[in-house]
């Protein structure tokens, strides 16, 4: 028996055909779609050396990162834009690309407030590198005003990293206007303390602090009195603004070394 052909001429031919069609159709969107898929990856390449070079003044993962995306988004632009010149649908790949930017966008809600914030502390200038603030409980001098937060450094030498959306919309006491700043410290004494005696002693050891301001001159004054034979008594100098830590700290030693004076006599 002969064997017989699975594929007869006609139906080659027809299939020879339509395949011929399909290139005469195609084959030009195909080539076309390639050498636009070629020219523009390295026309993105090139513009992602540029995006680099512009930012390459900022902090070295910042200027990577924003090369990255910059690089990433054309990318997918231009996959989008071949698929569709082949004939592929891309509505379906514009919506995931939608929705995907949204829930970014709503996970990077804090950060884009910081964002803001940047850009309105940069515009309106509340504060500038180098001036003393106080902001969110924090205070020391501003070191930097970056995208998303403002370095400060603190009379410590601590580091404090303030958000910039929380700092632009809360209180913010810039310090570095006054021409001096006051500080203060308070003892609870005996009521039966002489006071013109301890302000004798007190008024010149205030006055030769390092970093202490001759006017307004120091003073002490009682805050308040409280039960049990006690009085708030409080010492009061000025100095520049971002030396109050250090003169603090000074007065607070120096005002225990004097109240232990009279102790030390009782005691002998």
């Amino acid at each position: 028996m002969p064997f017989a052909p699975v594929v007869s001429a006609s139906q080659l031919d027809s299939f020879i055909a339509r395949l011929q069609t399909i290139a005469i159709v195609y084959l030009p969107k195909v080539v076309t779609a390639v050498v636009l898929l070629i020219i523009g990856w390295w026309v993105i390449g090139w513009a992602s050396r540029l995006v680099a070079a512009a930012t390459n003044r900022l902090d070295v993962s910042l200027s990577s990162f924003l090369t990255s995306m910059f690089s990433i988004a054309l990318k997918v632009m231009l996959l989008i834009t071949v698929a569709g010149m082949v004939g592929f649908q891309t509505t379906s790949f514009v919506a995931i690309i939608g929705a995907a930017g949204l829930a970014v966008g709503l996970a990077l809600q804090g950060t884009l407030a910081n964002f803001a914030g940047g850009v309105l502390i940069l515009i309106f200038k509340p504060f500038t590198v180098g001036d003393v603030i106080e902001s969110q409980g924090k205070s020391g001098t501003v070191q930097a005003i970056q995208i998303f937060n403002t370095l400060l450094l603190t009379p410590q030498g601590d580091t404090v990293i303030l958000p910039n959306g929380a700092t632009s919309n809360g209180v913010i006491t810039n310090k570095a206007h006054p021409q001096r700043a006051q500080v203060e410290v308070q003892l609870e004494l005996d009521s039966a303390t002489d006071l013109a005696d301890l302000r004798h002693q007190a008024l010149p050891l205030m006055q030769g602090l390092d970093q202490v301001l001759d006017t307004p001159t120091p003073q002490l004054s009682i805050v308040s009195l409280k039960p049990g034979a006690t009085m708030q008594v409080a010492f009061q100098v000025y100095t520049l603004p971002g030396q109050e830590a250090a003169v603090r700290n000074q007065l607070i030693e120096q005002l225990q070394l004097l109240l232990a004076k009279p102790q030390e006599a009782a005691s002998a």
